[in-house]
């Protein structure tokens, strides 16, 4: 399985995880109680929605959003895309926030539906061919179907519906996550 993670998070020093959706608790714990602002939580859902497959990132970017997180960059309705990310990244050092990337990746056909996380970037667009930015301080990426011969296609193909409920239940993970932290805003708010 070590290979089909590589080509979906890129090339990283640290060991990825593989998780089912309620495995995420755990990840995002520890990434809240580090860092309990929503605040100075940003999220860079990568994706767009041309594609039902790479739509997983704007629909968490919406989702999160439409429940107050204040940093969320790609939504539905301006998705960062691999031509808005490059950009993206830019603006999210300059922020110095801490980023967490959110993608969807291909993977090992028993893993659809779970999710890689690490503590480190992720490289968008490589299962595609892209070659965009690593992105980044701790990343998720969301398997949305098995690794084929034509990745586009793939991601094309995608079921919808597995999508919207991948992005939902990451959404109510990381609510969740915060809302334990047991504190709501670094900045009093």
């Amino acid at each position: 399985m070590m290979e089909h993670l590589k080509a979906c998070i890129g090339s990283i020093e640290k060991p990825v995880e593989y998780f089912t959706d309620f495995g995420l608790n755990t990840f995002l714990s520890s990434i809240a109680d580090k860092h309990p602002g929503r605040d100075e939580i940003l999220f860079l859902c990568i994706g767009t929605d041309r594609s039902t497959g790479d739509s997983f990132g704007p629909l968490l970017g919406t989702m999160l959003r439409a429940q107050g997180w204040p940093n969320v960059v790609g939504t539905l309705e301006q998705p960062c895309d691999a031509y808005r990310v490059e950009q993206a990244v830019r603006a999210a050092i300059a922020e110095q926030a801490v980023v967490i990337a959110v993608d969807a990746c291909l993977g090992k056909a028993q893993s659809v539906g779970g999710y890689l996380t690490v503590e480190g970037p992720l490289k968008p667009g490589q299962a595609t061919g892209a070659n965009l930015p690593e992105a980044g301080h701790y990343s998720i990426a969301g398997i949305v179907n098995g690794m084929s011969h034509k990745p586009y296609m793939t991601l094309q193909t995608t079921p919808l519906h597995r999508v919207l409920q991948m992005a939902s239940a990451l959404a109510d993970a990381i609510n969740k996550a915060w809302k334990d932290s047991g504190s709501s805003a670094k900045y009093g708010t």
